[in-house]
């Protein structure tokens, strides 16, 4: 490569940087908007950060759906930090949440950088689950579609077998992405689908299998049998199946996404998160809060409509765009 050509990289490097962090942000915007209004509120006119702003400041992270445990963390490190600078600006807050917060999404990401898939591992297999309207089967097929573009052999499986909806829709972007789908008749055991699934990936030597399942939570033990089953005849395909389980959960139910991640984590071994819907609501603290909470990696955040709308998690990225 010459000199001109590794400049030209360079900058294409940099302007796609730039490009993603833009969306990113518009994506963040309802958010961003409305914690930097009640941070502004909270230390408006103030010279340093007294107990009457740390209490306002307490106020707006909760009010953005942070949670009540996790903001009284970054709250007591705030109120050390003061007592150790002995004087802290106003102006400086945004930028200490923002480092703040980064350390808590990279201790739940255990300090490794997140990486979508492990291919190699072949088939990796991942269970998606969550409850019935988060996004589960759309972004599955976003999933997919970007898979497929990056050259890499795609099956997906039907295992919500319980609502028709949820088949078709997944039909739909299967055929959209050209990717193979392995379906059965309505009403059929769910753990079989998973299992034909699994065999078919293995027989068309694919790089990737992902497997949908019901959102049901009306009765915990089944869930949690359902689910178990599940794993356990994927892994007489593929022994160490499924090698992800993806909890997708809407980040618009603000506080009812704590409730979702609760049930679902104490059914099933949950490994990462994604996080749908950003884009339309203000409530985009809870990525931070369920993150930190159940010790969980978001893995993937969805900020609209388009198939590149669904983005790897980036901390760094993601808490930039919030507080600075």
């Amino acid at each position: 490569m010459g000199v001109l050509d590794w400049f030209r990289k360079q900058d294409q490097a940099q302007s796609d940087a730039q490009q993603s962090q833009s969306g990113l942000e518009e994506g963040l915007k309802k958010t961003k908007r409305s914690i930097f209004e009640k941070l502004s509120y909270a230390v408006a006119g103030k010279d340093v950060i007294d107990d009457d702003v740390l209490d306002s400041i307490e106020e707006a992270l909760i009010a953005s759906d942070i949670g009540v445990e996790t903001t009284q963390d970054i709250i007591e490190r705030l109120e050390a930090r003061v007592a150790r600078d002995k004087y802290l600006k106003p102006d400086e807050v945004n930028t200490y949440l923002c480092e703040e917060i980064e350390q808590l999404l990279a201790k739940a990401a255990c300090g490794r950088k997140i990486e979508p898939f492990d291919f190699s591992k072949k088939p990796y297999v991942i269970m998606v689950v969550g409850v019935n309207g988060v996004g589960k089967t759309t972004t599955i097929g976003k999933l997919a579609a970007q898979l497929k573009a990056q050259g890499k052999k795609v099956v997906l499986g039907a295992a919500d077998t319980f609502r028709a909806a949820a088949v078709d829709q997944l039909v739909i972007w299967a055929e959209r992405a050209g990717v193979d789908i392995v379906r059965q008749e309505m009403g059929s055991d769910p753990a079989s689908v998973a299992y034909d699934s699994v065999k078919s990936a293995v027989a068309r030597d694919a790089d990737v299998v992902i497997i949908d399942t019901a959102g049901r939570l009306h009765n915990k033990i089944n869930l949690m049998n359902e689910l178990t089953k599940i794993k356990t005849v994927m892994s007489k395909v593929v022994p160490d199946a499924p090698h992800e389980v993806l909890l997708v959960i809407d980040g618009s139910t603000g506080q009812n996404g704590f409730i979702q991640a609760r049930e679902f984590t104490r059914a099933t071994d949950v490994s990462a998160l994604a996080v749908t819907k950003l884009d339309g609501t203000a409530k985009g603290g809870v990525v931070i809060g369920i993150s930190d909470r159940f010790g969980i990696p978001v893995k993937f955040i969805g900020v609209g409509e388009r198939i590149e709308d669904l983005r790897i998690f980036d901390a760094k990225e993601f808490t930039e765009s919030l507080f600075k």
